[in-house]
């Protein structure tokens, strides 16, 4: 049997690009002819996907596994931890909740998580050509890497080559790269093949007389000075997501409510791409204004949100706005605020059993239990003015709303979904603007009613849009780095095919 030849990323920091550069690699190997696949064995990210056969995994390796162009695959994340709170998670082992633990009771338990994070892997390296690994925040963690199971550890386990990658962006990418390799193990810097200097802004040619001294204090060659990539492709969250406002210079303005537990706020890029929708992320009642829309994005602790929602003073100010006929829009967990009541009998989300009395603009009453709704959907919007708009997206909650109002679509199989009421929408589906139907009728609704003229053009989906950004990623990663070099630490001499000749069907599936 075959096994899969694989590369790990690894940063000197969270933030330093892994994810960006797994996914150009995935793309590079998919135009090369392989058929390659994500691997990541622990992600903490709020922001989840529901795979085919109604499993969960983070938003970071579906990405990737778009960008190799196969099915997103639980085996490709078997660890997802969604903070809960500063100090806790929720566990999910491949696309299963296996309970609520803090960071403690992790930290002793997550090596015997490793035979399944390895059962995952060798199955994926028995179907591909190449696995792009990706670690999780730094291997120079010392206090935990008599642990580690995503980083270092795992590259021993599976015998990767690694590239590191330090962010210039942020200052220090020579401390940043010299320090990390200096606090590995002898045998830990052995398996760095190669250095990268990640999200370079300028002219490369003043960073190059510092390459030399850096590969010859850490005796690891620099692969490449890889520019910052101004693609829009979805980055891993993290604790704190960095969302940039798109609202300048476009006629529209979407307020996304920036909750405390934000989660899934992917759902939203359709709509920062549209050429007249500016999307603004708000946190508090004098940066909400006067909006052509409302948005309350899904979150991890619906009941927290709801009350810090309640706490300052926003509750009131999108009350205040719905009533004057403004547009509310909730998807997930906002859907749940936007009803009557909120109840948590078993504590399933609060930790203790709870009552919330919720914000009383749709006709809907929502109660949590221990199960957790995971399912891919497909239907179309019957809600006036948005109806007609097919929609793919999937549900990924825990509680059962009942609805006493119209609904916002009708699943295929006639089941009725999400509620409406009047300007005030309500749904459960995550990926819902992604086919691009329902984000062309959101913005001729809301020129509509601003007078303006709407694009007549036909709706671009995001898949479409992404599969661009894709090949622009691998273009500008593909141009700074020396892809001869991992194709080496690899084993492998060539290329099956050579990029952009219409070929790269022809060699999937070989056996290197």
């Amino acid at each position: 049997m075959k096994r899969a030849k694989c590369i790990m990323v690894q940063g000197t920091m969270s933030g330093a690009g892994k994810s960006l550069l797994c996914a150009a690699l995935c793309r590079i190997f998919r135009q090369d002819g392989y058929r390659a696949a994500p691997f990541k064995s622990q992600n903490m990210a709020l922001n989840s996907y529901v795979t085919r056969d109604g499993l969960e995994m983070g938003r970071a390796q579906v990405v990737q596994a778009q960008a190799a162009g196969v099915e997103p695959d639980v085996r490709m994340n078997p660890i997802l931890l969604k903070p809960s709170s500063d100090v806790g998670s929720q566990v999910i082992v491949l696309g299963e909740v296996r309970g609520q633990m803090s960071a403690r009771d992790y930290f002793r338990h997550k090596t015997g998580l490793i035979p399944e994070i390895m059962a995952a892997y060798e199955s994926l390296a028995g179907e591909y050509d190449i696995i792009v690994i990706e670690g999780a925040g730094s291997p120079a963690e010392i206090n935990l890497k008599t642990q580690d199971i995503v980083n270092m550890g795992l590259a021993k386990l599976v015998d990767a080559p690694v590239l590191l990658a330090g962010d210039i962006d942020r200052g220090g990418v020579f401390a940043q790269l010299y320090g990390t390799v200096a606090l590995l193990e002898p045998e830990e810097q052995q398996r760095i093949v190669g250095l990268i200097v990640n999200k370079f802004r300028g002219d490369p040619e003043i960073l190059r007389p510092g390459l030399k001294p850096l590969e010859e204090k850490t005796g690891i060659p620099v692969l490449g000075i890889v520019p910052y990539l101004r693609v829009d492709v979805d980055d891993e969250d993290s604790l704190a997501p960095c969302l940039e406002t798109t609202a300048a210079h476009k006629p529209l303005d979407a307020a996304v409510i920036r909750l405390p537990h934000i989660s899934n706020f992917t759902d939203f890029t359709p709509l920062e791409a549209h050429p007249l929708v500016g999307v603004r992320y708000v946190t508090n009642g004098k940066e909400l204004g006067s909006p052509d829309i409302v948005i309350l994005p899904g979150t991890k602790s619906t009941i927290a949100d709801l009350l810090w929602l309640r706490q300052n003073g926003l509750e009131g100010a999108i009350a205040k706005l719905a009533s004057d006929g403004t547009p509310v829009l909730g998807v997930c967990g906002g859907y749940q605020m936007l009803g009557r009541t909120i109840s948590d009998p078993l504590g399933a989300e609060c930790g203790e059993p709870m009552n919330c009395r919720g914000m009383g603009l749709l006709p809907t009453d929502t109660v949590f239990s221990a199960e957790k709704t995971r399912t891919r959907v497909r239907g179309s919007t019957v809600a006036t003015p948005l109806d007609g708009a097919e929609l793919d997206g999937y549900e990924i909650h825990m509680g059962k709303t009942q609805v006493q109002g119209r609904p916002f679509c009708i699943l295929e199989g006639g089941t009725p979904e999400g509620c409406v009421a009047g300007n005030v929408f309500g749904t459960y589906l995550h990926g819902l603007f992604d086919e691009g139907e329902l984000t062309e009728k959101l913005a001729a609704w809301l020129c509509s009613r601003r007078g303006l003229e709407a694009s007549a053009a036909a709706p671009v989906s995001h898949r479409a849009y992404q599969e661009q950004q894709f090949d622009l990623l691998a273009l500008g990663v593909r141009e700074s780095l020396d892809m001869e070099a991992v194709y080496r630490a690899m084993g492998l001499d060539k290329r099956k095919t050579a990029p952009g000749t219409g070929d790269e069907e022809a060699g999937r599936g070989a056996v290197l």
